[in-house]
């Protein structure tokens, strides 16, 4: 009985804690990280509904993530590695080149997977 009772209290405290952690995320360093590997933006639901303030930051730094992944001097790197191109570079300035170069990578590593 008291193993129980010592499992349910761990798992409402590890509930509580996730919750907690949630709300005080660094958005503006997951919006980075979105931003860097190329993922679209995430909507307003799939954040949670935070605050205007923390959207705002993690736009800035899914922009600023954005910016770095979107480097045509990557791009063959990326798509040689297998990974999906989600058209987050598409309408930037250098976005043709990076997509060109992708398409290069992508080939190349669908060549080597038959």
């Amino acid at each position: 009985m008291q193993r129980v009772f010592l499992f349910m209290a761990v798992l409402v405290l590890s509930g509580c804690a996730s919750g907690v952690t949630s709300q005080n995320q660094n958005w503006q360093k997951v919006g980075y990280q979105d931003g860097a590997r190329g993922f679209a933006a995430r909507s307003y639901t799939q954040l949670g509904h935070i605050s205007a303030a923390q959207q705002s930051e993690y736009d800035e730094g899914y922009n600023e993530g954005v910016r770095h992944y979107c480097n045509p001097t990557f791009a063959y790197q990326i798509g040689l590695s297998g990974q999906d191109y989600l058209g987050v570079c598409d309408g930037m300035k250098q976005g043709q080149k990076f997509r060109m170069e992708w398409q290069r990578g992508w080939n190349a590593y669908q060549s080597s997977a038959m």
